[in-house]
């Protein structure tokens, strides 16, 4: 655990974030109610039947973010792409085949970052998303933002990002998204 002020980040493995599923469920609760997201509690229920399975991936990780008191703060998670990801198949214009070549190791997706509307504006995110990395061997890290988050938007550019597309994530339903890609290398 890595203290930052009042709020300490830590680096998480499967189980130990399948242990602090509640805390993420809060957290992703919370942040997620809000406008562009305007996610509602069928929303929340729909990502979390997806979280045990995720857990499970061997290259699952996970980072949380909460006070010294355990408040929870923030949480981040993701694992690398198998060959055989659809990620790339949800865009709406195709990129080219050396772009998209996966082989369970060449690309980490960013499932979910958020932190709680408070501990906004304090580098919460950006420490969260530098524990979820440290160490990634990982050439590169994949993930869809929605257009409407300006905050988090700019984030991820000022953290080297760059727009490649846009896509309809979660089997195409829903609004359009902007594929993010961050080269590690």
């Amino acid at each position: 655990m890595t203290w930052h002020g009042t709020v300490a980040t830590e680096l998480m493995d499967g189980p130990a974030a399948a242990r602090a599923e509640d805390a993420f469920r809060l957290i992703y609760a919370e942040a997620f109610a809000e406008h562009p997201y305007d996610e509602a509690e069928d929303d929340v229920a729909a990502a979390f039947r997806r979280f045990p399975v995720q857990v499970r991936r061997p290259t699952f990780r996970a980072a949380s973010a909460r006070t010294g008191d355990g408040e929870p703060v923030g949480m981040a998670y993701g694992h690398t792409l198998g060959a055989d990801t659809g990620w790339w198949d949800e865009l709406t214009v195709p990129v080219p085949d050396d772009v998209r070549r996966e082989d369970g190791q060449r690309t980490f997706g960013l499932l979910e970052l958020a932190v709680r509307r408070v501990w906004r504006g304090q580098g919460v995110a950006r420490r969260l998303h530098e524990t979820l990395l440290d160490g990634l061997t990982a050439e590169r890290v994949l993930l869809n933002v929605h257009p409407g988050s300006a905050a988090a938007s700019a984030a991820y550019r000022a953290w080297g990002y760059r727009r490649i597309g846009e896509a309809r994530p979660w089997g195409g339903s829903g609004e359009l998204h902007d594929v993010m890609l961050l080269d590690l290398s």
